[in-house]
């Protein structure tokens, strides 16, 4: 009994769990596994990263453009002598980077160079050193642009060993308003991308340049993205290709993550850098794995309740059908007089049932009286004078009024029986007694003989009044005036 308790239940428990967790790994699946959703997000995150790092240029540029019409910048381009510019230049420059220090514009990201440059692109001065002076800065087309047209701008410079975002503004004199030269200020590349990374997705920012038929990663954040680490893929190559030509955001799947690019149209032509970044391409790489533990978790923890309670639902049924089938093999074996008081709520009523077969079969008269002595088996045609005695004794006399005794004294005999008996049967009926077997001839008799015996023991003669309480039907006997 219990091994099929258990069975069936630990069944219906797994394949409860199975459901479950098919249901719970679809649902995680197509959820995080939404394509275009997933694709949506990579390239907001990327173009977001994007715009950030341009805004970061074009804010450093107006601080610079600030900083160009202010006297002391106008003074040192403003010398007499090549040296004497020199020294002012770079006294200039030194005095920007310890206000840059301050502002919260380069924080955790101040310039680590700030020059003077000529219109021919040579340093004047700069910050930190006097080595470099009369030194070509580089042929980089958006500073050679500012110097003519005296529109300031940003880029990302790679050429040298340096990797470097670099902002730019021409410096005019205040006369005529002739280009000088420009006020250069450049920050690490690595160094912006992971405040750039911080600020926006949280995720490894490339930025990446074509050389030839392929990419090359000019500048990272705090970590590389593994995807281009090696060889860029053909598709990935392909895409950057596209981003670049038609200045627009491409995405491409590598493996387990989407790859997305945007141009800077901010930076010079715009077509000089790609920002790269990646994103998981399913919000739960593992959905079965997620599933399983919390679903199987839970099944064995049903498995477990499941033969707990089989064992305990099993000892309760099967302890009183042990004690059954003992007590009958006790019969069997010639205890005659054997009987089962088995209190329980399922099968104490089948041994009850027993104890009474037992007992016709076996010729042994039941005893029908309950622990108060009345008799609790219902009456019938042979033992309804003992029913009505009961009733009577029950009931026993009681104290009425004297006008209602001298009422029920004068009341006709063949009236009293009569109603007496109406009464009496209309109560049974009422608590779901069977009354079939009662006639009025022989509740007559059985009254008329139940009065004799009180006044014989009273010397006063009584008449009997019906009265219902606590569910049973009693007599009330009223002694006569």
């Amino acid at each position: 009994m219990r091994i099929k308790i258990i069975a069936v239940n630990a069944l219906i428990v797994a394949l409860v769990g199975l459901l479950a967790f098919l249901l719970v790994r679809s649902s995680l699946s197509s959820v995080a596994g939404n394509k275009d959703q997933l694709t949506l997000e990579a390239q907001n995150d990327v173009n977001g990263a994007a715009g950030r790092l341009q805004l970061d240029g074009l804010r450093a540029e107006r601080w610079l453009a600030g900083a160009a019409t202010e006297a002391a910048t106008l003074d040192a381009l403003a010398k007499a002598t090549p040296a004497a510019r020199a020294e002012a230049a770079s006294k200039r420059c030194d005095d920007l980077v310890s206000r840059m220090k301050n502002e919260p514009l380069f924080e955790k990201n101040v310039p680590t160079l700030v020059a003077f440059v000529d219109t021919q692109t040579r340093i004047v001065g700069r910050s930190g050193t006097n080595m470099g002076r009369g030194d070509s800065i580089g042929t980089y087309a958006g500073l050679k642009a500012t110097l003519t047209s005296g529109q300031g701008g940003s880029d990302v410079w790679y050429e040298g060993k340096d990797r470097v975002l670099a902002s730019y503004v021409a410096v005019r004199d205040s006369a005529g308003g002739t280009i000088m030269g420009a006020l250069v200020a450049s920050r690490p590349l690595n160094d912006t991308l992971s405040r750039v990374s911080d600020a926006t997705t949280g995720r490894a920012l490339d930025v990446v340049v074509p050389t030839g038929d392929s990419f090359d990663v000019v500048g990272n954040s705090a970590t590389r993205l593994p995807q281009l680490d090696d060889a860029v893929s053909k598709s990935a190559k392909d895409m950057l290709k596209n981003a670049l030509a038609q200045q627009q955001t491409g995405n491409v799947r590598e493996g387990d993550y989407l790859i997305a690019a945007s141009p800077l149209p901010a930076f010079a032509d715009g077509k000089r850098a790609l920002l790269v970044a990646a994103a998981p391409a399913a919000l739960i790489q593992d959905p079965t794995g997620l599933a399983m533990l919390p679903i199987f978790g839970a099944v064995a923890v049903g498995l477990i309740l499941v033969i707990v309670g089989g064992l305990l639902l099993g000892n309760y049924i099967t302890r009183p059908i042990n004690t059954l089938e003992e007590g009958l093999l006790a019969i069997l074996n010639g205890q005659a007089d054997k009987r089962f008081e088995l209190e329980h709520a399922e099968l104490g009523g089948l041994a009850f049932r027993i104890d009474q077969l037992l007992n016709q079969l076996m010729g042994v008269e039941e005893d029908t009286t309950d622990a108060e002595g009345r008799v609790s088996m219902a009456p019938n045609a042979g033992n309804f004078g003992d029913a009505l005695s009961v009733d009577a004794k029950q009931g026993g006399e009681q104290a009425v009024d004297p006008a209602a005794a001298a009422s029920l004294a004068a009341e006709p005999a063949a009236a009293y029986y009569s109603r007496i008996y109406r009464e009496y049967i209309a109560a049974k009926r009422n608590l779901g007694e069977a009354t079939d077997h009662i006639t009025e001839q022989a509740f007559a008799q059985r009254i008329q003989g139940m009065e004799q015996d009180a006044q014989s023991r009273s010397g006063k003669r009584v008449r009997y009044q019906v009265l219902a309480r606590n569910k049973e039907v009693v007599l009330i006997a009223v002694p006569l005036p």
